[in-house]
């Protein structure tokens, strides 16, 4: 019969955090994306993180069908 108590979570340790890379977002391979991904430019600029006050939050994850 286990235990009962704390559990030991496996997870990453929680040491210092790594740093992301620096990513060029006008290389050719992210216009690419960006082309098939964005409908329009607003949509472009919001995609990259350039949103405007009252803009609508942008939905992850596919929807329910």
């Amino acid at each position: 019969m286990p235990a009962k108590g704390k559990k030991k979570s496996r997870g990453k340790s929680r040491g210092k955090k790594q740093k992301k890379p620096e990513v060029d977002i006008l290389s050719p391979a992210a216009m690419l994306n960006l082309y098939y991904i964005a409908h329009n430019v607003a949509d472009c600029l919001q995609l990259r993180g350039f949103r405007w006050p009252g803009a609508a939050k942008a939905k992850k994850g596919k929807g329910k069908i």
